[in-house]
C-alpha cells in the first residue's frame, strides 16, 4: 500500500470497533488523509467502497472479537501479551470448531475405532502433536506409535496393512517427506487421515482430510495457534473412538487410572 493508505490501515487496526459507526469523512479526518485515499484503501483490500468495507469489518468483529487486537509487540506488558496470546488461541479454536467437516471427523473416528493399529506422523511442532496423540490413543486398546523421523516413518509406512490407519499431521500441509510416507502407507492398503490446511498437498493426498485452517501471524512474536488446534482435533478423535468402543473400554480406562494412584504422593 501507499504510505497514506497504510495510515488508514493502522488507524482501523487500532480502532476497529469505532470504524463501523463512522462516515468516510470521519475516518479520513481521524487518519489525516483524504476521502479518496480511504476509497483506495478499501479497494486495495478487495472492497468496492467504504460501505462494503464496514459491512465486512462488522461481520469479522462479530465472529472474531479479538480481531486486530492480538498482535504482540515488544512494548507490551505481561498483562497485555498474556491476554493477546489467550485471545488469539481462543479465537482460532472457535474458527476451527465451526469450519471443520463433521462428516470427515465421523469417517476418521469410524476408521480409527475399527483399526487395530494407528500411527501418527509429523515433523517439528507437528511431531510434538503426534507424540501427544500417541499418548492419548495407546490407552484406547490400540497398537499406536508416533514417528517424527523420516526414515522410521518410511519403514513404518511400508509395514502397514489394509485396515491400519496413519494420521499425518502438518501445519503447512506441504512437507515433502511426510507426503512420501503417506504415499507409501496408502500403497500398502492403509487409510491416511490428514490434519492439514484445506487445499494443501497433504489434505489432497489424504484418504480422509481433516482440514484445519489457521491464519498464523508472521511477526516475530507469534503464538502458534495451529499446534493448539491440532491438539484439540486429536482430543475430539480420541473421545469419538472411546465412545465407539463402549463400556468395556471404560472399565479398562478406570483400571489405568487406579494404577496411577500408587505413583502419587498422598494428600496431607
Amino acid at each position: 500500500m501507499r504510505k497514506s493508505e497504510r495510515k488508514v490501515a493502522e488507524y482501523i487496526l487500532a480502532n476497529p470497533d469505532e470504524i463501523i459507526h463512522m462516515r468516510i469523512v470521519d475516518l479520513a479526518t481521524e487518519a489525516q488523509v483524504s476521502e479518496p485515499t480511504v476509497v483506495r484503501f478499501c479497494r486495495a483490500v478487495g472492497c468496492s467502497g467504504f460501505q462494503e468495507f464496514k459491512l465486512n469489518l462488522a461481520q469479522q468483529l462479530a465472529s472474531s472479537p479479538s480481531f486486530g487486537q492480538i498482535a504482540v509487540t515488544e512494548t507490551d506488558t505481561i498483562a497485555e501479551y498474556k491476554r493477546k496470546v489467550f485471545d488469539s488461541t481462543v479465537d482460532t479454536l472457535l474458527k476451527v470448531r465451526d469450519r471443520i467437516d463433521d462428516r470427515a471427523l465421523e469417517a476418521a473416528v469410524t476408521a480409527m475405532a475399527a483399526s487395530k493399529r494407528v500411527e501418527f506422523f509429523g515433523f517439528g511442532a507437528s511431531g510434538a502433536v503426534a507424540a501427544d496423540a500417541q499418548h492419548k490413543f495407546f490407552r484406547l486398546q490400540l497398537a499406536t506409535a508416533a514417528h517424527s523421523d523420516h526414515h522410521i516413518q518410511n519403514m513404518s509406512a511400508m509395514s502397514m496393512q489394509a485396515g491400519d490407519v496413519v494420521v499425518a499431521i502438518s501445519q503447512s500441509g506441504r512437507t515433502k517427506a511426510l507426503l512420501r510416507s503417506m504415499s507409501m502407507a496408502k500403497e500398502q492398503g492403509a487409510l491416511v487421515v490428514g490434519l492439514a490446511p484445506s487445499g494443501s498437498p497433504v489434505a489432497q493426498q489424504a484418504s480422509i482430510p481433516l482440514e484445519v485452517d489457521v491464519e498464523e501471524d508472521i511477526e516475530i512474536y507469534t503464538p502458534l495457534s495451529s499446534r493448539i488446534a491440532h491438539l484439540v482435533v486429536i482430543d475430539v478423535l480420541a473421545i469419538g473412538v472411546a465412545q465407539r468402543k463402549g463400556p468395556q473400554l471404560q472399565e479398562h480406562l478406570l483400571k489405568l487410572k487406579q494404577g496411577l494412584y500408587t505413583l502419587r504422593e498422598d494428600k496431607h
